[in-house]
């Protein structure tokens, strides 16, 4: 989540490193009706920092469902399994789309689609209409 903390010139740097659109589901802030935030990729309560680093631009749907998590427990294996960090990984080697819905490659990439709820039937229906515009991704 944004926090007053966070200094003007870091957010800058955070929005414009990211072009303007969320980081995991690259939703251009142009066509929310929210403003992004800025995440903390790891939450200060687990020992993450306020840096370049550590920020990723998020929209509030894929910020909420985040939350302070950076893992989640895979279903099948149940196992541990992190959750995308847009400062350490390629979203190509992650997450594909098709007919609007973003799926993963990987585990990380289906832990991250499934705990972000990347394919709720509204966020799937906002990305049909902006495909269909050329708007997105």
């Amino acid at each position: 989540m944004t926090s007053d903390y966070i200094l003007q010139d870091l957010r800058k740097l955070v929005r414009k490193r990211a072009s303007n659109r969320c980081e995991y589901c690259l939703m251009n802030q142009d066509f929310s009706i929210y403003t992004h935030e800025i995440d903390h990729i790891i939450a200060v309560k687990h020992g993450g920092e306020t840096t370049a680093d550590n920020l990723a631009l998020s929209c509030l749907s894929c910020n909420r469902h985040k939350g302070s998590d950076f893992a989640t427990i895979d279903q099948v294996t149940k196992e541990i399994v992190p959750l995308f960090n847009p400062r350490r990984q390629v979203w190509d080697e992650h997450f594909y789309i098709e007919n609007a819905k973003i799926e993963g490659k990987t585990q990380i990439g289906q832990a991250t689609a499934k705990l972000l709820r990347f394919n709720l039937p509204n966020r799937v229906l906002e990305r049909q209409i902006l495909m269909s515009q050329g708007q997105y991704p």
